[in-house]
């Protein structure tokens, strides 16, 4: 099959790998040329070019730029395709690009690859990191159904669980567990970042060690992917952060009256909940 790629970083970098590992052929577009010699180099797609009409022989398109892009590059997709190819995306946020996408062009079905790494870039490209991670398909009811089964087909090849709901469904479940750690995270680093005697901030830096680096790290990802996740998933990136702010509040009042029981039960509850969402 001829699979296409637009947007040559991390995770275009590691669809390629993938794919060509298992007898697809891949043709990369990236902005700059010398990211398309490198991932040639790279052995992560067969050829390159700046230019879209690259594309045009590709059986899918899988597009991997940045979420405000998508759209616009589906459009422009659309006087490149012939009829019936499925374009797809990997943005981790769908009820904003799922509609009008698709009115652009009725073969797109949206995705979400939920793996990724703390690098970023094409250098930092691996095999196999969509492994027994989660596939989210958020077919709406305009979907064509062929082009979503290629998908899932393909997503299935890599290995991945598949999951299918609602772009709506998809929005408010990543807000929780994607969207909202990267604002709290942030706001974590802000906060330590004001403390006012610079002794004592000098020495918390010393002093951070492994509880700090994972309660921070995705606050310390790259700031263009969490702009936009707060500006494209804004409505439920606001009832996430409210209800976590309902719990601050009730944290700092539950310490400001020495209430230890409450602490202790919260966090009894939190020690097991925690096993809901991620195993070690």
């Amino acid at each position: 099959m001829d699979i296409g790629i637009i947007g040559l970083g991390l995770i275009g970098g590691c669809l390629g790998l993938d794919f060509k590992a298992l007898g697809h052929r891949v043709y990369g577009v990236a902005r700059r040329s010398a990211t398309g010699e490198a991932a040639i180099a790279l052995n992560i797609v067969d050829q390159a070019s700046t230019d879209l009409n690259l594309l045009a022989p590709c059986d899918i398109v899988f597009i991997c730029t940045p979420i405000a892009t998508i759209v616009p590059m589906v459009a422009q997709l659309a006087s490149v395709l012939a009829s019936g190819t499925p374009i797809t995306d990997v943005g981790s946020v769908k009820a904003a690009i799922v509609e009008p996408a698709s009115k652009h062009w009725p073969y797109f079905v949206g995705g979400h690859p939920m793996s990724g790494k703390s690098e970023a870039g094409l250098a930092a490209a691996d095999p196999h990191i969509f492994k027994d991670r989660p596939y989210v398909i958020t077919p709406i009811a305009d979907t064509d159904p062929k082009a979503a089964q290629l998908v899932e087909s393909l997503a299935a090849q890599l290995g991945s669980s598949i999951y299918h709901c609602t772009p709506e469904d998809h929005d408010r479940a990543v807000a929780w567990i994607s969207h909202l750690p990267v604002m709290v995270s942030a706001s974590l680093i802000q906060a330590a970042l004001q403390e006012p005697d610079d002794k004592v901030l000098t020495l918390a830096q010393q002093l951070a060690s492994s509880g700090f680096r994972d309660t921070s790290r995705v606050g310390g990802g790259n700031p263009e992917l969490g702009l936009m996740m707060a500006q494209y998933n804004q409505t439920e990136v606001l009832r996430a952060l409210k209800r976590y702010q309902y719990e601050i509040e009730l944290t700092i009042s539950q310490v400001e009256k020495s209430d230890w029981e409450a602490i202790a039960q919260k966090l009894k509850v939190t020690s097991v909940g925690r096993s809901q969402f991620v195993s070690e």
